[in-house]
């Protein structure tokens, strides 16, 4: 297995979509949304095997201090082989010169993966979010999972 890595944005919305919902996330249910998400973003990395896309991260930046990590995640039949790790190894060369890179795991058993790279939880730290009730995706989309 040869895995190539870009920062270009040549995914489809198809392949992101099967990415996504390989690793169960409800985001791939809504296509069209996530791809906007991904090319409005500071940096997406992708990882590829030939033509199927298999790991992407992306990070929002504020161009000078702060960069924070969110999406890091890799199809699961690819597990396991290095991808999510050289992925967070880009986004930290990349923004090797800000004050801060940060990352907020969705599940508390991801934090060791991520210390493995120099990470550590902040000691008083909290993750918050809100969600929108009144948030419309695309017609015909429909939720069938968390996260």
């Amino acid at each position: 297995m040869t895995i190539t890595y870009t920062e270009e944005r040549n995914f489809t919305k198809d392949q992101v979509q099967r990415l996504f919902r390989s690793v169960g996330w409800v985001s791939g249910e809504y296509p069209d949304k996530l791809y906007q998400a991904l090319m409005g973003s500071s940096t997406v990395f992708s990882a590829w095997d030939g033509e199927r896309l298999v790991g992407l991260v992306r990070a929002l930046d504020d161009g000078a201090m702060l960069a924070y990590m969110h999406y890091v995640l890799v199809d699961p039949e690819y597990q396991g082989h290095g991808i999510a790790g050289h992925m967070v190894t880009m986004i930290q060369e990349k923004y090797r010169d800000f004050l801060y890179v940060e990352v907020m795991p969705e599940e508390s058993k991801n934090a060791a993966f991520y210390q493995r790279f120099g990470f550590k939880i902040m000691a008083d730290g909290v993750a918050m979010q809100t969600v929108n009730p009144n948030w419309k995706p695309q017609i015909g989309s429909a939720a069938s999972s968390q996260h």
